[in-house]
């Protein structure tokens, strides 16, 4: 990476998460280093030579030989806890919690001998703050680069984190917002594996395109230069790393929220939002030229709502159209109306699954275009 956060990393406890007991080789085995892997999403190479895993779905992959590979992994000592999620040989394993204070090894099982693969992905968003990677040890182990393939940018809010998702470990209305974030089922990583394609998810909870959930400010438009989408971040990401076909942008369900129903909240603003949309995609057009630019509605807004968003988008689209007549059509995509089951009224990872299916032929005629 061509650049590096100001972030102290003196006092942060490495820790190794355990899978299943590590089987000893008799072969030695090898350490591949974090500035030999080949991450795809936002993230970067820290002064300490380590990986910082920092948007959702953030991934890596390598292969090892043998039964067991380990993972060398940490947080900083402001978190208390955060998550990875892996795939081993083309299936889904689990999400894995990273404790500060823990220092128990990471044994990735595949319990049998062989050659295999795994993909490591983070499963929180970069608000969650950033998982560092030190190294993978085992037998033969080697990193593996991401396959060519068309790339899609998903920028948008908790729905497109995977946030509240996933109740399997950890029951709604129990623990830390990010227990259940789930971003490798989210709807844009399930698109994009569906259609083999790469990905990278660009999200903020909360975040909206005029206003926030419950504030006024940072919107998206504010944080998307921001390597970690924090405002007060003096890392600005390196939009040339990566040249997405097409950028789909989901945002719009926080700007219609009432928020906590405490604090006082204006009504929409339908003029305000269209405009800032209009802003936002012009400067996403700055950063990706050539890029097809496609806006997702929101199936969480339902009623009258829900025809005021997609008028908005609409407007937006025709005046980007206007103003970039060269350009591919901005194209739009309205969501059917889901009440959603998951923590808090967000899709579960079985309704992430029903939005991805919507999206998947929209995506596929965008890809062919």
């Amino acid at each position: 990476m061509k650049f590096h956060f100001k972030r102290v990393a003196a006092g942060v406890c490495i820790l190794f998460l355990t899978v299943t007991a590590f089987t000893i080789h008799k072969d030695i085995p090898t350490e591949l280093p974090a500035t030999a892997l080949f991450p795809y999403g936002r993230c970067l190479i820290n002064k300490e030579h380590n990986l910082e895993l920092i948007s959702s779905a953030v991934h890596f992959g390598f292969s090892f030989e043998g039964k067991d590979c380990q993972v060398v992994a940490s947080i900083a000592n402001t978190q208390d806890r955060n998550y990875l999620q892996y795939e081993l040989d083309g299936v889904y394993q689990k999400r894995i919690k990273v404790s500060k204070n823990s220092h128990v090894p990471l044994v990735i099982s595949a319990g049998e001998d062989g050659k295999h693969i795994v993909w490591i992905y983070k499963a929180t968003e970069a608000h969650t703050g950033a998982i560092i990677i030190e190294k993978i040890i085992g037998q033969s182990v080697k990193a593996i680069k991401p396959k060519s393939a068309p790339l899609i940018e998903f920028i948008g809010n908790s729905i497109t984190c995977g946030a509240a998702a996933d109740t399997s470990e950890v029951p709604c209305g129990t623990g830390e917002y990010h227990d259940q974030h789930n971003a490798y089922y989210a709807y844009g990583p399930r698109v994009a594996r569906e259609l083999k394609t790469n990905f990278i998810l660009s999200s903020v909870s909360g975040i909206g395109i005029y206003r926030n959930w419950n504030s006024d400010a940072p919107v998206m438009p504010q944080v998307y230069e921001k390597a970690d989408f924090q405002e007060s971040s003096s890392a600005m990401w390196d939009f040339k790393l990566y040249t997405p076909r097409i950028v789909s942008i989901a945002l719009g369900t926080n700007d219609f929220s009432n928020g906590d129903g405490l604090k006082k909240r204006l009504p929409f603003d339908s003029g305000i939002f269209v405009s800032s949309y209009i802003q936002f995609v012009q400067l996403v057009k700055s950063k990706y030229p050539v890029a097809q630019i496609a806006l997702l509605s929101s199936a969480m807004v339902n009623g009258s709502n829900r025809i005021l968003l997609q008028n908005c988008l609409l407007a937006v689209q025709k005046n980007i159209d206007e103003l970039y007549p060269a350009d591919k059509k901005v194209a739009v995509f309205f969501f059917e109306p889901m009440q959603a089951t998951g923590c808090g009224g967000h899709p579960s990872v079985a309704e992430h699954a029903i939005l991805a299916e919507e999206l998947i032929p929209f995506f596929r005629k965008l890809l062919k275009g």
